[in-house]
């Protein structure tokens, strides 16, 4: 899987959330909100880091999808947008909101 995720992104994470180092996130499809073609990435704390989900380490911390998840992520560029103070997210499978691409 390909995913990008920004130390500045990931400082954004670890601000709002009040995490400390090593802390392990998981990114996960929701259905709803703003986003791509119907969808929007959820966050939430893992206690433990599952062994078999892809990981990726970004700032000090590790974000980690699990399998099920990663047509929604392939690709996908999670950065910090410093105009708009949030987090921006790039997926450009999606960027024709009508008619995204399925894969």
């Amino acid at each position: 899987m390909n995913l990008t995720i920004t130390n500045e992104a990931a400082a954004f994470y670890k601000n709002e959330m009040e995490l400390d180092n090593h802390v392990c996130l998981r990114l996960y499809v929701r259905v709803g909100g703003v986003g791509s073609g119907g969808f929007s990435v959820g966050v939430e704390r893992l206690d433990v880091r599952p062994a078999t989900w892809f990981t990726i380490e970004a700032g000090k911390l590790s974000f980690a999808i699990a399998e099920d998840d990663y047509w929604y992520f392939d690709g996908m560029t999670i950065d910090y947008n410093e105009d708009l103070e949030m987090v921006a997210f790039h997926q450009p499978k999606f960027d024709n909101l009508d008619h995204p691409l399925h894969v």
